[in-house]
Order: structure tokens, then sequence, then C-alpha cells
């Protein structure tokens, strides 16, 4: 009976998918904050122990997100001092922290040696030509580079985006385009080219990762615009992914209807929230729509820990939607030496630590509610687990045993470790 009902276990374990869900943040700063000495602390007050990736792991994140520059050693100062200083050696250290502790690891390619977003996406500083045949091959060789280093050094990524926010394409001038077309000489042509070369690239690569597509919530009709203008072009990719901040994009009632149009028209497809946050102080003079559109969100601890409950609660309305990240999480300026150790040349006050006084927001602990069953099997496969090597629950091999706390696949068996 015993014998019957471990093999049933193993089967369940080999043949079923559950639905499985990834919440999370985009850390790409980090290391540079532990580096500098950055002093994290917990609700209570108390210095976190065992290194922050590790904390957030224990409160049901399960995912982190990294960005990865062509050459940030290029750009602007402006630029550097916001944090551009990922470069591949850095990516692959921060990576393999990651994959070792067990969680996801998003890989986001910038192609550009500095920041893109709807506003700006430079073409990389060694990439010298305008010709589309010639940029889309360099794209092409540098992602299979990059991806190849990654697999070697133990930080293989399970979702990777080819560009960052690339509603208005990328490679400018050459990739330029709106949602349905060209714009300042560059063609949606050309950047289906370039993207298709790096969808390439990472099916090569890592052909158990999933390709994410992000876009960027400016105007509600782009995402919905661009997706269907890229159908002409290409559907291989698996996630839809999404900035949100309300700030920027708008109520959740807006939202909530762009995930109902992309959930009716692309049934086959994953939406994430790829990038979020609110402001738990200080909200920017910049904003698109000011806080006054959003009485129930003040910017204070309480209103960034409601906005994430109702995020959240619109979330799970929708069963495609299976991703949430949260966007520079890690921001503290905390225990350092402003004049001497600064991280940045000015503070975010939309992470989920406070600057001033280095302890933890309650929207951190929030998060954990999108996926509060983060940690369920998710298509293993147990043939492949008696190969040597560990794995997390849902079947991501990792690069050596597991120093991290928690439930492992080794040799058909679980291990618990403590």
């Amino acid at each position: 009976m015993k014998k019957t009902l471990l093999l049933t276990l193993i089967t369940v374990l080999a043949l079923t998918v559950q639905a499985q869900k990834y919440v999370g943040g985009d850390i790409s700063l980090l290391p540079t904050y532990e580096e500098h000495g950055a002093k994290y602390l917990d609700r209570n007050g108390q210095q976190i122990s065992g290194g922050l990736v590790n904390y957030l792991k224990a409160q049901g994140w399960n995912a982190m997100r990294v960005r990865l520059f062509v050459d940030p050693s290029k750009a602007p100062a402006d630029h550097r001092g916001e944090g551009v200083r990922q470069d591949l050696e850095y990516v692959k250290a921060l990576g393999k922290q990651i994959k070792d502790a067990g969680l996801a690891l998003m890989l986001d390619f910038h192609y550009s040696d500095t920041w893109t977003d709807p506003g700006k996406h430079t073409t990389p500083s060694s990439w010298n030509s305008n010709d589309p045949e010639v940029l889309a091959q360099t794209l092409y060789q540098y992602t299979k580079d990059c991806l190849d280093q990654l697999n070697k050094a133990g930080a293989t990524p399970d979702f990777i985006q080819p560009g960052n926010e690339i509603t208005y394409g990328m490679l400018w001038p050459t990739g330029h385009c709106y949602p349905d077309g060209g714009n300042n000489g560059g063609t949606f042509a050309n950047f289906a080219k370039y993207l298709k070369a790096g969808i390439q690239a990472i099916r090569e690569m890592c052909p158990q990762a999933k390709v994410v597509i992000q876009t960027e919530m400016s105007r509600a009709d782009n995402v919905t615009n661009f997706y269907k203008t890229l159908k002409q072009y290409t559907d291989d990719y698996d996630v839809i992914g999404i900035s949100y901040y309300p700030y920027y994009h708008g109520t959740l009632s807006t939202l909530n209807g762009v995930l109902n149009q992309l959930e009716t028209t692309y049934p086959n497809k994953k939406i994430q929230i790829v990038e979020t946050g609110y402001y738990h102080a200080w909200y920017p003079d910049d904003a698109k729509y000011k806080k006054s559109n959003f009485p129930n969100w003040p910017d204070t601890d309480a209103g960034q820990l409601q906005f994430t409950k109702d995020l959240i609660a619109t979330l799970n309305q929708h069963t495609q939607v299976d991703g949430l990240y949260w966007w520079f999480p890690e921001a503290n300026e905390y225990g350092l030496d402003w004049n001497t150790q600064r991280v940045t040349d000015k503070w975010y006050n939309a992470s989920l630590f406070d600057n001033q006084t280095g302890r933890a927001m309650q929207a951190l602990y929030e998060l954990k509610n999108f996926a509060p069953n983060s940690a369920g099997i998710s298509s293993v496969n147990v043939q492949k687990q008696a190969d040597g090597y560990w794995y997390t629950l849902d079947g991501r091999r990792l690069s050596g045993e597991p120093t991290a706390k928690g439930l492992y696949i080794h040799g058909n068996k679980k291990v618990i470790k403590k």
C-alpha cells in the first residue's frame, strides 16, 4: 500500500501541472546597497540576517527580476547616479544568488547602455550601425553570448524579456515605432526583426525559459494595439508583461479593462505585471495622475499597503495573470554616509523599505497574498530528478546543493533543508 502511494505521488509530481504564480521584485541594485553597508530591518526594527534575498523568500516571494545593460559604463552620469550599473558580470553573480536560493529568475535585456523606456531606447554605443540586418545579427549574437555565460554561471533565467518597455520599439532610430506603425524614420518591421532575433537566441540557449514581451500603459489602447500589430510579425512569445504605476497609468479600473481585453484576445498567453509600485512618502511632482485621484492611497505606509491590497484583489480576478513584481523594492539608504556611500543620487520612496529608518514597509508582507500557494508543485519531471542535481519544487535546476532553507527535489525525493 505504501509503495502504491509513493508511486502515485511520483506520478503526480511528474505529470501534474498546477497553476503556478510568481511574486517578487526587481532587485537589480541590491548587491550595491549591500556592498555599501545599507542596513535592512524587519517590521519590528530587527536587522535582517542571512541576506535580503533569503528574507524575501521567507516572506512568500518566489521570483526576482534583474536588468542587464550592454555597457553601463557608457551611460550618462545622471543615469549611472540613478542605478545604471548592471553589466553581465554583475548579473551573473546576482542571478546565481537568486537561483541558489531556489527562486525563479526573470532577466530583463535593455539592449542599451542605459535606461530604456517609452521615451528612450538608445542603441548601444558599440553597435555602430544603422543597417537593420546588421543590428539584428548583433542583437542575436549578444543575446546568445549572454545566455551562454549565464547558463555556465548557474544563473539560467526562467523568464526572459528581449527588451524593456518596448511599446515604442527599441534600438532607436531604426526600430522606433508606434504601437501600430512607424515613427521618426523607424519602422515596426525593423523593430520586429530585432525582437525576433532576440527570441531566436532565447529559444536556442534557454529552451525552458518563457519569453516575456513588456509594454506599459502610457495609453490603455497602446497595449492592445501593440500586441495586435506584433501578431502580424510573430506570435512566438509566452507572456504579456505590463508596467503599471497608477501615478503614470491611471486607476485600477483602467488596468482591469486592459486585462479583460487581453484575456479575451489572447487566451493562450499568460499575463504578468512585471513592474509596479506606489509611494509611501513624497508623492512625485511629475506624476501624470495626482494623488487626489487616489484618495484611498495616501503617500504613507498605510496608503502603500492599501494600494497593494487593492491591486492584488484586482489581479486575482484574472485567471491568466500569474506574475507580480514590485520595482526597486530594495532601495534603502539607511545606514549609509550620504557624503561617501550613497548608492543613488536621490531617494526612491516607492521602495519597500524606509530610507530614513531602514524598516520594511507593510506592503512587503502583503505581496505574498497574490500567490499564497507559491511553493506548490509546477511541472516537475521526476525522471530528470534522478540525475544528481538539486531542483526546486517547480522543476528549476540549481547550480549546486542549496544553502537556503526550504523544500527541494534531489534523487527522486523531496528533501527539506533546515
